[in-house]
């Protein structure tokens, strides 16, 4: 299984899943038209960026005679509204706020999520080779969604209805950069479980980069994605919940979240390709009862664990999440000794949720 590791990925990563946006997309109410125009806009896009996706490398860079940059280094970029890439640069590693909040939003998240996997698991950049961070903000007009395209991210406004802009929530930005992440590592295959998986280790590095920001311990964080891009018109405080999955929303336009925490409520569908946005909630909740369990500063303990199962070399592309709880048992294992305190816990947590 492990020969198909370097395969390029053959979809688009985005933060809202394609079930949601179907749903606003179907709206004929005359009062939600906007976002309903808005969410049509969205799903279309969805299709032409798998090229650009398809193509993006997923081996880090490290020919013979090239030299390896360590330092950070982040270009924001304004598509004015327009859908081209990758717009005008606007402020470079180095420069002062802009007074654009999407741009200087953006800048602060790269450079946060950066920090956490430079200065926590000691890693340079996404690739591990110093991947420059580039990223698109005012993408398209209304644009709800946000997205890693292979080598950068986008960002849109919002419809100003239900969506607002998408650099508001740290653990969008954090999320949607570690999809890059997963693409240089284990390249997992976004598809049924091992697209969960994708989906699941975006969310993990996604509010362990809020957490570590906010000096929060385990009992203290939110475990929220996506907090704070619905506008108030909306019923739900984010897009999904590792504390409690299927509680992020309940809105008479968007529905309900429809994430399973247990394997005994797993969801078996052909949309979402096999159900990646729906079904990561079980190995979302797995990480926090083990990252509640343990207490603490989840980045400095089970998040490290989650680091060294995605590095190691045992995650094939086509993992399941059995294979996958294994691996992070091992993991716990290797790192804090047989019979630790953080290896019974990781195997508890995934007998917890059903998986082992």
């Amino acid at each position: 299984m492990g020969e198909g590791r370097t395969e390029p990925q053959q979809v688009h990563c985005s933060i809202v899943p394609p079930y949601l946006l179907a749903r606003l997309a179907s709206l004929e109410d005359p009062d939600h038209q906007a976002a309903a125009a808005a969410a049509r806009r969205a799903l279309v896009q969805l299709d032409p960026l798998r090229a650009a996706r398809a193509a993006a490398p997923t081996e880090p860079p490290r020919g013979a005679g090239t030299a390896v940059v360590l330092a950070l280094r982040r270009t924001i970029s304004d598509a004015g509204g327009t859908q081209t890439l990758p717009g005008e640069a606007v402020r470079r590693e180095g420069d002062p706020p802009t007074g654009d909040v999407a741009v200087d939003e953006a800048y602060s998240g790269l450079g946060a999520t950066y920090d956490l996997f430079g200065e926590v698991y000691g890693r340079s950049s996404i690739d591990d080779a110093g991947h420059p961070l580039n990223a698109t903000v005012h993408y398209g007009e209304a644009y709800d969604n946000a997205f890693w395209d292979g080598s950068r991210m986008v960002f849109g406004d919002g419809d100003g209805e239900v969506f607002g802009r998408f650099t508001s929530s740290i653990t969008v930005i954090s999320h949607e950069l570690t999809h890059g992440f997963t693409q240089y590592t284990s390249n997992l295959r976004y598809q049924g479980q091992a697209g969960a998986l994708n989906e699941s280790i975006s969310d993990v590095f996604g509010v362990l980069v809020e957490q570590r920001e906010l000096g929060q311990s385990a009992d203290a964080a939110s475990w929220l994605v996506g907090e704070g891009i619905f506008t108030d018109k909306v019923q739900g405080r984010a897009l999904r919940s590792l504390k409690a999955p299927g509680t992020a929303y309940d809105d008479d336009v968007l529905g309900k979240d429809p994430q399973p925490g247990t394997m005994a409520d797993y969801v078996e569908t052909t949309s979402d390709n096999g159900g990646v946005h729906i079904n990561s909630g079980i190995p979302n909740h797995a990480f926090y009862i083990a990252a509640t369990r343990l207490g603490g500063r989840a980045w400095e303990g089970v998040g490290r664990v989650w680091y060294d199962a995605a590095t190691g070399g045992q995650v094939p592309v086509d993992c399941d999440f059995a294979l996958f709880a294994q691996v992070t048992v091992d993991a716990a294992v290797q790192r804090y000794g047989d019979g630790s305190s953080e290896a019974e816990v990781v195997d508890y947590a995934w007998r917890e949720v059903g998986v082992l």
